[in-house]
């Protein structure tokens, strides 16, 4: 491990100043929680809006709520909080359904936009539902296909065929951060529009999508946002595309322009609302609405600062462990706010070090992924973190049998 002192990460919790932010989470005691790339923390203000919007709105106020409690609105309320988190303007972001329905959604719509264009690039080792909804959209769509390629590939597919590029803004496997905005130009400058996942950034790191003038986005609210699994996703729309037409092809009822008419026609709703479909999941929501909350009393500038430190952290204290190398970038411009660590035999590692109370996960082949969540997290806890898994390493007790069964990991 690497020369510094846990006194020393003890003095930089002590000057930390998002480090009131812990209490606001409930951490099960003697866990070292670094899987918060995958599914965060539980708020300690989630059960009571829960709660409220069980027995109370639902409960004694029963329908009524739809419009006392302003269900109705809830969907457009939420996406104007979630704006900030990712450079958008209010009206451009909405919150509803799930990433994969969002992403069928402004996919066909970004199809909808290029007609006479039919190839959709993306990366070949993303999320699978991002490559698996660009297959089901483009074989809905005659002469449409799906292009895998790798990010670094980019300048070299876009010809004129191309209409729209869908990447994640951080990999999911490795935690390495894409040039956004300078991605975004050179797609749009090929005539093609931008699609971008945020859902391994948002809340992690800088999500600027106005200012580099991105297309669509799509992003999900359990992982850095905390509000639990399944929650509500959101997605962002570019004003300039909200007056084109429907172009979204789920017309469900909540995007009607006039939902009590029970008209036979669909008419799109205008703005964001035209990418509405069902009715909003209010259970979800209030949990959203409670980790935002906490959302809004934070720094975004001191989370960012805060999540390359620990990251910082983490690599120096591992790197040199035996069997383990790096595969996140030590750029801060190409970091997210997690590490991977490439191990052949992370799988039992990683089970070895749940058993110790240090809580990451695994992808095949060989990656060990930790995330690092600035808001509930103290350099103490990486240094534990990283004492564990080099005793794990060192001790060999992963060899033993009862971690060498490979199954589903969180």
């Amino acid at each position: 491990m690497g020369m510094i002192t846990r006194e020393e990460c003890a003095a930089l919790d002590g000057v930390d100043p998002l480090a009131a932010f812990r209490k606001e989470f409930a951490l099960p005691d003697g866990v070292v929680y670094l899987d918060g790339n995958s599914l965060g923390a539980l708020p300690v203000r989630t059960p009571e809006r829960v709660r409220q919007v069980v027995e109370e709105e639902w409960g004694r106020e029963l329908i009524r709520s739809w419009n006392d409690a302003g269900w109705f609105e809830q969907p457009y309320r939420l996406g104007r909080r979630i704006a900030p988190l990712v450079g958008a303007a209010p009206q451009e972001v909405v919150v509803c359904d799930t990433t994969s329905v969002n992403l069928f959604k402004v996919l066909s719509a970004a199809l909808r936009l290029r007609p006479g264009r039919g190839t959709v690039l993306g990366d070949g080792e993303a999320f699978p539902t991002d490559l698996y909804i660009a297959e089901g959209v483009t074989g809905l769509v005659e002469g449409a296909r799906s292009v895998l390629i790798r990010p670094e590939e980019l300048d070299r597919h876009l010809d004129g065929d191309v209409a729209a590029v869908v990447l994640s803004h951080v990999d999911y496997r490795t935690g390495e951060l894409l040039d956004l905005p300078g991605i975004t130009a050179r797609v749009q400058a090929a005539g093609a529009l931008m699609i971008w996942d945020v859902c391994h950034s948002v809340g992690a790191v800088p999500v600027e999508l106005g200012a580099a003038g991105a297309d669509f986005a799509v992003g999900c609210t359990y992982k850095y946002l905390n509000c639990g699994p399944g929650s509500p996703a959101f997605l962002y729309v570019a004003e300039r595309h909200l007056a084109a037409g429907p172009l979204q092809p789920l017309s469900g009822w909540f995007g009607h322009a006039r939902p009590f008419a029970f008209e036979p026609g669909y008419e799109a709703k205008p703005g964001i609302g035209r990418f509405l479909t069902s009715s909003p999941s209010l259970l979800g929501q209030a949990a959203l609405e409670a980790s935002l909350d906490v959302w809004e009393r934070a720094d975004l500038a001191a989370v960012r600062t805060k999540s390359l430190a620990l990251t910082d952290l983490f690599i120096g204290l591992v790197e040199g462990l035996d069997g383990v190398e790096v595969a996140t970038p030590r750029e801060h411009a190409r970091r997210g706010s997690q590490v991977a660590l490439r191990h052949a035999d992370g799988y039992p590692v990683v089970q070895a070090l749940i058993e110790r109370g240090v809580i990451g996960d695994f992808r095949a082949p060989d990656l060990m992924r930790f995330g690092f969540t600035p808001l509930y997290l103290s350099y103490t806890d990486v240094w534990d973190a990283a004492r564990q898994l080099a005793e794990v390493l060192e001790s060999g007790e992963w060899r033993a049998e009862r971690f060498s069964r490979r199954g589903e990991v969180t």
